[in-house]
């Protein structure tokens, strides 16, 4: 089976770099515009978060093809970061104690990374199987949904942070059902 990991388009606060994660925001203009003209191979199953960013993706890039909704691909709910960017949080004591950690604390108030790699990685599960005759599938998502995914089954395995990956791109593979062979950026 043929996988697409898309990372959905620019929004105002990815410009701002900020952490957006349950802030449901729209594509900014510029988000559009990169979208436009973009080609990717149309999927016969096509998968959205349920965030107006990716939702709106998926409509720009494959307009008119049905897409089914999975709640558990949406992105990590950054706490009390959210809608802050680093130059915001600079000097704030928990947010270095994040970094410090490698990224691998619970965000104040948010997830712990670990239970959004679990909880992406189940809703990767749950597609691929529900889907198993399908050729193709391609998932509309985040970059934090991208890299656990990735970050579990990429054959060579990479680790979580080596998997960012930019607004409007991704990857694509074949999937063996346990496997995500060789990553390939799109």
């Amino acid at each position: 089976m043929k996988i697409t990991l898309i990372r959905h388009g620019m929004t105002a606060g990815n410009r701002e770099k900020r952490y957006i994660g349950k802030t449901d925001e729209v594509l900014c203009p510029e988000g559009i515009a990169s979208l436009d003209g973009k080609k990717f191979l149309v999927p016969e199953i096509l998968v959205s978060s349920p965030m107006k960013r990716c939702i709106q993706t998926a409509e720009i890039l494959f307009p008119g093809k049905p897409y089914v909704i999975c709640d558990d691909m949406r992105e990590t709910d950054f706490g009390d970061f959210e809608g802050k960017n680093a130059a915001e949080l600079s000097g704030d004591k928990h947010y270095q104690e994040w970094i410090d950690s490698g990224g691998r604390m619970q965000f104040p108030n948010g997830e712990l990374p670990e239970d959004v790699l679990n909880r992406c990685c189940r809703g990767f599960d749950f597609i691929t199987e529900k889907y198993s005759y399908a050729e193709s599938i391609a998932f509309i998502v985040h970059g934090g949904t991208i890299m656990s995914v990735l970050n579990k089954y990429s054959e060579p395995h990479k680790d979580y942070y080596n998997w960012m990956t930019v607004n409007g791109s991704g990857w694509v593979c074949e999937f063996d059902g346990h496997t995500l062979i060789k990553p390939e950026k799109i």
